[in-house]
């Protein structure tokens, strides 16, 4: 498990064995706090009580081990792996509360014979684990469970339709039966061969009145959050898309006074989705030292074999953070900056217009009886492209906000999910697919409609689902693939709580509003460009160079008009059940 684990972390490794209590604990280091080998892990207290693996930053460690050195506590190291020792020592599993960081860790009490796991509020760093007869095991990419030889290889049927419809895994599925995901938010115990979780944070957006100084809570929020994530011993430096956000992050960083400031950027041979003369415009303005890198076809083909080997589950991106990882790993890099966050929080995407106004276009269909469901029948058989198919399943359904979000977001229909399912697995999907997630879905659905704007429904929705199972997914283990650590400012509790106060009419508004006036600073040339994703011309690529490999799975695909992204999808699906075999 550690060698398949070893590219999270080249600086150092390290194991920690007690056979009489049949426990062990492995861990590859990438160096960031406290550098010298104070800093290896596992990690012990002085009595030898308690052992602990981490993975992550804890931003707030300085102050945190402040109060517990006025307590008595004594330190070895400089690292925040020490202080989490310390914590829960003092704490237990409480300590998980003061906590402002990204995290994924596992902490064994040597005295009761028990293990401690919690995960980040927001889910960056995973934490995937298994109960196996009585036999528990953990690791930060499910790939290490399944090759450590103690896992079933047995593929999560419900998990396959889930990526299908989706173009993501939804914790704490994964795509191994047998293996769960630690949600975020949650903590786990484990004792006696038996475990238990529970949750200690989550979103909630309960804002009603009116904030006077909406603009400058949120700046004075973001700089706070800023600060906190350039805590480091290595240089940190920003990925520069040449959009709103991640230019937030170079002008926040300017004014706390950071200096000799590294940006990364790509530029691609698609005047559509080329941001790079944007980006290299917005560093020569901030004065940042630049650095840029061209991706053609053929630069892109040579990186995408390793691109699938560390491809932990199949998604439908991906690809532009392991090439931009890479490329700033080159460079020198050890921990980057990412914008990522910054829609789910101020409204960037077109779904917080589209969703509410299919929800209320169901509504009114639902109110002629039967009406509804007649055009949903026909559509969701009939209609020619997967979109109105999904729009078809959805008017059939009693309407929802959650539902309407699927509908917009979604990669095929669940007619069309099950039909690729059967094809790859050669199994019966049936109507059971889904029912794990039932009660997940319900208690969500039900927390969405009493939210007092649907805006906010948007927001939790785009942060809970599609950044959680698929852009922090696939941050993570695309940037750690090249032993980068990759933060991401906007995705902070201290600054959720901060702006979660600020009601969704000042906080979600056209062209993200509230960001521009928090940050001035940020260029016109930015600020009022269309917006596009960071993202390459795959569709291009696709048929120039990869065509065949695609054409050959995808051929029988139930829609005659697939898009790429829905080819996309199940050609990464098809490459992981591949190796699984």
């Amino acid at each position: 498990m550690r060698k398949v684990l070893h590219h999270r972390g080249p600086d150092d490794s390290g194991q920690w064995i007690d056979p009489s209590a049949g426990v062990g604990l492995a861990h590859t280091r990438l160096s960031i706090l406290d550098l010298s080998p104070a800093g290896h892990q596992p990690m012990a207290t002085p009595d030898g009580r308690y052992q602990i693996v981490f993975n992550g930053e804890i931003y707030n460690f300085r102050e945190l081990r402040s109060d517990l050195e006025q307590a008595g506590a004594l330190f070895k190291s400089h690292s925040d792996t020490e202080v989490l020792l310390h914590l829960y020592a003092c704490h237990g599993a409480a300590m998980v509360r003061l906590l402002r960081g990204m995290f994924a860790f596992c902490i064994w009490d040597n005295a009761e014979h028990c293990a401690f796991l919690a995960r980040d509020p927001f889910g960056i760093k995973p934490l995937y684990y298994a109960d196996i007869n009585g036999q528990f095991l953990f690791a930060s990419e499910l790939q290490a469970l399944r090759h450590c030889g103690l896992v079933p290889n047995t593929v999560n049927t419900e998990a396959v339709m889930q990526f299908l419809e989706m173009g993501s895994v939804p914790e704490p599925m994964t795509l191994l039966q047998s293996v769960s995901m630690l949600e975020a938010g949650h903590m786990l115990t484990w004792h006696g061969g038996e475990f238990t979780t529970e949750s200690y944070w989550s979103l909630d957006f309960s804002a009603v009145d009116r904030e006077p100084n909406a603009a400058g809570l949120a700046r004075a929020a973001l700089l706070d959050s800023l600060h906190a994530h350039f805590v480091s011993d290595v240089p940190v430096g920003v990925f520069l898309s040449g959009g709103i956000d991640s230019t937030a992050l170079v002008a926040l960083a300017r004014e706390l006074g950071m200096q000799q400031l590294a940006t990364f950027s790509i530029g691609v041979d698609s005047a559509t989705l080329d941001e790079s003369s944007v980006a290299r415009r917005t560093a020569e303005h901030f004065g940042t030292s630049h650095h840029e890198l061209r991706l053609t076809s053929k630069v892109g083909e040579s990186a995408f074999e390793a691109f699938l080997k560390h491809m932990d589950q199949p998604s439908i991106d991906g690809f532009n953070s392991f090439t931009v990882s890479s490329f700033a790993q080159s460079q020198g890099m050890k921990v980057v900056l990412s914008g990522l966050g910054g829609d789910e929080l101020f409204g960037g995407y077109p779904s917080f217009q589209q969703v509410p106004k299919l929800s209320r276009f169901s509504r009114s269909l639902h109110r002629l009886p039967g009406l509804s469901a007649s055009l949903g029948a026909v559509a969701e058989r009939w209609a020619p492209q997967s979109r109105f198919r999904r729009l078809g399943g959805y008017l059939r359904q009693p309407p929802s906000l959650l539902g309407a979000w699927r509908t917009y977001r979604g990669v095929f229909s669940r007619a069309e999910a099950q039909q690729i399912a059967n094809r790859l697995l050669g199994v019966t999907s049936g109507n059971k697919v889904g029912s794990a997630l039932d009660d997940v879905s319900g208690n969500l659905s039900a927390y969405l409609e009493q939210l007092p704007d649907e805006a906010d429904a948007v927001s939790v929705l785009e942060l809970q689902c599609y950044m959680r199972n698929q852009l922090l997914r696939d941050s993570d283990v695309m940037s750690m693939a090249h032993g980068l650590e990759l933060r991401v400012p906007f995705v902070d509790r201290v600054l959720f709580e901060s702006l979660a106060r600020i009601p969704a009419s000042q906080r979600i508004q056209a062209g993200k509003k509230l960001l521009l006036e928090a940050i001035p600073e940020i260029p016109e040339w930015v600020a009022n460009q269309p917006k596009r994703g960071f993202t390459f011309p795959f569709e291009q690529w696709l048929e120039a160079s990869w065509g065949t490999a695609f054409r050959e799975v995808t051929r029988s695909l139930p829609n005659a008009n697939a898009t790429w992204y829905q080819r996309w999808a199940v050609f990464m699906l098809d490459r992981w059940l591949a190796d699984s075999k």
